[in-house]
């Protein structure tokens, strides 16, 4: 049987429908909840249903991977053509008869056009969330004007903008997941993608949060901010360790703990090992890529998470002395532990599904705990004008 081509668009209408059919139960849902609300309490909500859903794509996008099931459909954005597996039936079928472990199977072809359906919901989402909130703004400017009083700026409709470009650059890439047969480099900037865009809807429903109260949190001293932005920059970069280890099957080079390979420093391949541009199963040089380098891959994210771990305990404990930040020092310092369960468990218990999906799961929420965090602590404590906005609602 021929070869699929990579891109096929036939389908991108249905997809586009079927997503929409998704968004419309948690839109329909948070109307009936709001439709009385402020515009605040409104956008807050959806962006934090879009969050939620974003987290869920996170954690479906880690599944799809960990069970080889990115290259179910092997043409984008459909399934051989179609909108669904159903209408790829027989081609699955061809494929999984020569190949019937093989990246091609029925179950996998699921996995992967459900995931392409969590994601196209998502960006409806994220769509209605922008376009809600650029309506909003025009109708607080003309307020505003008026009244002649000046902006608050509250309602800023860049942060959904942002978003929507993010979601379409996230949607480019996994695209080119597939096209490019897993890539590791791009799998990885894929994984990366997908917790920006938590970060983005975490900060966005930090600002409507803010908006609701009297007063801002506690700002912090300078010296502290200094201390959340070096942890949540360690974050991002373990993350993206994390990723490529996972994108290159590098979690079992490691089988035991503390040591690996019954050695505190194992022999290890960096140059081969992080040699970013380069097809999976590749090394350097094109041939295949060696044990060792897969031992350096995990070992440096070993060695990143000992460091990490100390920094973000040590954050908790700083933030659970301030009385505005205690509840988030809590759930910091209980991700944190999470993180270090679920990946000694890939370690020790040979990967096994739940941990490893666990463990994506648990970086996914330490995104959001600390997009928190970070916006809270830049905060200035004074009170927040949020008269004119609360008495704004949505004319439509």
């Amino acid at each position: 049987m021929s070869t699929p081509d990579l891109y096929n668009l036939s389908p991108a209408l249905r997809l586009a429908i079927m997503g929409l059919a998704l968004a419309l139960g948690p839109l329909a849902w948070i109307w009936a909840r709001k439709r009385n609300a402020p515009v605040a309490q409104r956008l807050q909500l959806l962006t934090l249903v879009t969050l939620f859903l974003t987290f869920d794509l996170v954690i479906f996008g880690a599944f799809t991977r960990l069970t080889d099931s990115g290259l179910g459909c092997p043409d984008w954005p459909g399934c051989y053509g179609s909108a669904s597996p159903v209408g790829a039936q027989l081609h699955i079928d061809a494929a999984q008869s020569a190949m019937p472990t093989g990246p091609v199977t029925h179950s996998k072809a699921w996995i992967e056009m459900i995931h392409r359906y969590l994601a196209t919901g998502v960006g409806v989402m994220i769509f209605t969330l922008t376009l809600l909130t650029w309506v909003a703004h025009r109708q607080e400017q003309r307020s505003m004007r008026s009244d002649k009083l000046e902006s608050n700026n509250i309602l800023s409709p860049w942060w959904p903008t942002v978003t929507l470009a993010w979601v379409c650059l996230q949607g480019a890439f996994g695209a080119l997941t597939v096209t490019m047969k897993l890539f590791p480099a791009i799998v990885t900037l894929h994984l990366l993608g997908g917790m920006v865009l938590l970060a983005l809807l975490r900060a966005q429903s930090s600002q409507y949060g803010h908006s609701q109260q009297s007063s801002s949190d506690t700002g912090l001293s300078a010296g502290s901010r200094r201390f959340v932005i070096v942890a949540f920059s360690l974050l991002w970069l373990q993350i993206a360790l994390g990723g490529w280890v996972s994108t290159n099957y590098a979690v079992l080079a490691c089988t035991d703990f503390p040591a690996c390979q019954n050695s505190l420093w194992p022999a290890m391949d960096f140059k081969q090992g992080f040699t970013i541009w380069r097809e999976l199963g590749a090394g350097h040089d094109g041939a295949y890529i060696s044990f060792q380098a897969l031992t350096a891959i995990h070992y440096v994210h070993r060695l990143a998470a000992y460091v990490v771990f100390a920094v973000l305990m040590a954050l908790a404990f700083h933030l659970y002395r301030l009385p505005a930040f205690r509840a988030r020092a809590r759930w910091l310092a209980g991700l944190t532990m999470l993180q270090v369960a679920t990946g000694l468990s890939n370690v020790v218990l040979g990967w096994p599904l739940v941990a490893a999906v666990a463990h994506t799961g648990g970086a996914a929420a330490l995104v959001v705990a600390l997009t928190a965090i970070v916006f809270s602590s830049c905060r200035v404590a004074e009170p927040l004008p949020a008269t004119k906005l609360n008495a704004l609602k949505f004319s439509a």
